[in-house]
């Protein structure tokens, strides 16, 4: 009962959290609440809101890990998942920015900070008061059921979006059908309400209480702590960082870029990153029961080494079975743009030059592109030049090399290809997540357990994967290379790795109690 009413009411509050990244995917968030002429501009937006929510994550944890180590970890992780089902409703709720005009992003982003600040108490609270229920023997495998739960959010709220979209036509979706996921929140509150009441207190808390051992500032002692510096910037930079950027890449980032720049239908890519997602959950507990045996460091080095080396191959090889005219007009028609004044931003509502438009017309296509410097301004696609620095001329020349820029559903073998390449991401999650509750659990000690483990989780996955798809959309954006923003994730890994060889605790699992790093 503690493992499942955890795991399903987390499952319920990553839902939540994801059912906006989901529909910014599609486009809906963005032209909804931050309508611009430029689609990149709009995309950027978008994800600027849902970081924004991240952002906010840290403070969240500051703030319940606080109430969490005072005031026990059952009542706290009940107010977490009331705030985040109150605020994602909420976002059903709030008109159009054509509507009620600047006031509707502004509610948006109020929503999202309610939604960081309870994800930034939901994970640590469910996370500890499994382990503190957990033997020793299989902490990691109770507690990766947790980790597990977030792929379940993740699919949830993707099969939530397909479920509501097969219940209306595209039209109706797009107008109002959307905001029905956001208000589904509310059911899943109350199911998530009605399941956690019925758990008791931690007995490690429990047992704190009978002997006095309650932190009065469990903040400030997480700091004070002997040893508890060094240990929040292990978790920080060496376990937080590293296995969100590579979750978010693996499940987030690839939905983006299967709608994006492999322009695949919005359905059709859902159910492939839904399929891909389901498959590897499981790979969560397998190494979270793994850990158990061989410790926590082990499979989170392995992990770490091996998203270094497959990282862009396995993105290459999705992009090529995703799209493969696409790919093939790619090579066989390069597109190399020359001019002296080719700047694009993407922050611009409009482009100041004709180059900067047709930059900005290939940015939104998901088309390659090279700059070259150069007096004269033109377009080479392939063999073919345009001298006229139109973007309608542009876009000719682009289709008749080959780009098709319909949308397309991928065969049955690519479709394959790609789901394998994403169970292959899963693995490296689960390779690097799956432990980690149980890690953090045993690395702090009880008094301030909820805080110190909390805030660097938080602040980690706020900042470091919180962002990336707002980061890697800008790299994308400003190189021209699609894959381009797959080095913010190379290299938040890389960090992770050097940190985490360093610092992350070697041998068998072990409580606190007998850490005496």
């Amino acid at each position: 009962m503690v493992v499942t009413a955890s795991s399903a009411g987390t499952v319920f509050e990553w839902y939540d959290f994801f059912i906006y990244a989901t529909l910014t995917t599609s486009g809906i968030i963005g032209s909804t609440f931050f309508p611009s002429g430029n689609p990149a501009l709009q995309t950027l937006l978008a994800w600027a809101g849902f970081a924004v929510g991240f952002g906010f994550r840290p403070l969240g944890a500051i703030l319940f890990g606080y109430l969490g180590d005072r005031l026990g970890r059952k009542y706290t992780f009940l107010v977490t998942i009331t705030l985040m089902g109150l605020a994602t409703a909420g976002i059903g709720l709030i008109p159009s920015t054509a509507t009620i005009g600047a006031a509707a992003p502004l509610l948006l982003i109020l929503c999202r900070i309610g939604q960081g600040l309870a994800l930034g108490g939901e994970y640590g609270g469910a996370a500890i008061y499994v382990s503190e229920h957990s033997p020793p023997s299989k902490r990691g495998f109770y507690t990766s059921f947790i980790q597990a739960s977030v792929i379940g959010g993740f699919v949830l709220s993707l099969a939530i979006v397909l479920l509501t979209k097969a219940m209306m036509n595209e039209e109706v979706f797009i107008d109002w059908g959307w905001r029905l996921p956001f208000l589904f929140s509310l059911l899943l509150l109350a199911a998530s309400l009605w399941m956690r009441l019925m758990l008791s207190e931690s007995p490690v808390f429990r047992a704190m209480q009978a002997e006095g051992e309650i932190s009065h500032n469990p903040f400030v002692e997480s700091f004070t702590y002997p040893g508890n510096a060094k240990r929040i910037f292990v978790a920080l930079f060496g376990v937080a960082a590293g296995l969100t950027t590579i979750w978010y890449t693996a499940m987030v980032y690839s939905l983006e870029f299967l709608k994006g720049p492999a322009n695949v239908q919005d359905t059709a890519a859902e159910l492939i990153v839904c399929g891909g997602a389901l498959l590897g959950s499981m790979m969560f507990v397998v190494f979270g029961r793994w850990s158990d045996k061989v410790g926590r460091k082990k499979p989170i080095i392995i992990g770490y080494v091996l998203t270094l080396l497959a990282l862009f191959p396995l993105f290459w090889t999705m992009g090529s079975a995703a799209n493969p005219a696409l790919e093939q007009a790619a090579k066989s028609a390069p597109v190399v743009v020359s001019g002296a004044d080719c700047h694009f931003d993407p922050f611009a509502k409009e482009q100041a030059s004709d180059c900067g438009k047709v930059v900005a017309l290939l940015t939104a296509r998901g088309v390659p592109y090279a700059l070259k410097a150069g007096e004269g301004v033109s377009v080479a696609v392939g063999d073919t030049i345009v001298e006229r620095m139109d973007p309608a001329a542009v876009e000719s020349a682009l289709m008749q090399a080959g780009y098709d820029f319909s949308p397309v559903t991928p065969s049955v073998r690519d479709i394959a290809v790609i789901i394998l390449c994403l169970l292959v991401l899963s693995v490296l999650s689960g390779m690097t997540y799956g432990p980690v509750a149980a890690l953090l659990s045993e690395m702090f000690p009880p008094k301030i357990r909820y805080s110190s483990m909390s805030i660097p989780y938080h602040f980690g996955t706020g900042y470091f994967g919180g962002f990336l798809p707002f980061i890697a959309s800008y790299i994308a954006a400003s190189t021209g290379d699609p894959y381009s923003g797959l080095w913010y994730t190379w290299g938040v890994v890389l960090m992770a790795l050097v940190v985490g060889l360093w610092g992350i605790p070697s041998g068998p699992p072990r409580d606190f109690a007998e850490d005496n790093a």
